[in-house]
């Protein structure tokens, strides 16, 4: 099975799509959180995406060890959410993983997204849109995060922007 990224910039309703994708798609959810609760502004963010999912949502928190959530067998699910793949990025960067490791952890991701018996919805930012950062590692984060959004791009059968809480079709029809 392939998968299905969602693509835009903070608030561009990426997560609301796919959520709503999500739901259209079976009764058996699991959400697969990225995010790490590290400030109270972080911690509100998360607590909102979880009362925005309320009932039907197994929820698994995963910090760097994405592809082993993916790849369990899952004969109760109907669809997988990752949400978010810059969220993820962010952790492998603070683990001090190299591009090398980064690129080679993402690969790793896509076949096991490809050999998937379910669908897998990932949500990640466009980061490419912004002002070039002023710090090195905010600027790696930035190329890094682009390599990462190709990679699963490539490999995803369908690829949807969304911009200003419209969402279009890049690749694939769904």
């Amino acid at each position: 099975m392939s998968g299905i990224l969602v693509l835009g910039g903070c608030k561009s309703g990426k997560s609301s799509y796919a959520q709503a994708a999500a739901e259209k798609r079976g009764q058996r959810r699991l959400y697969v959180a990225t995010g790490q609760p590290t400030d109270d502004e972080m911690k509100k963010k998360i607590v909102k995406h979880q009362e925005e999912r309320g009932f039907g949502w197994e929820t698994s928190e995963v910090e760097i060890g994405l592809s082993d959530v993916i790849k369990k067998e899952y004969k109760d699910l109907d669809i997988i959410l990752v949400d978010c793949i810059t969220a993820w990025v962010t952790n492998l960067l603070m683990a001090e993983k190299t591009f090398d490791e980064i690129l080679e952890k993402t690969d790793e991701f896509t076949e096991v997204v490809k050999n998937s018996k379910i669908p897998v919805i990932m949500v990640s930012n466009e980061v490419g849109y912004g002002i070039v950062p002023v710090n090195s590692l905010a600027r790696k984060f930035r190329d890094i995060a682009g390599l990462v959004n190709q990679k699963i791009a490539e490999s995803s059968e369908n690829v949807i922007l969304t911009v200003a809480g419209i969402p279009t079709t890049l690749k694939g029809t769904l």
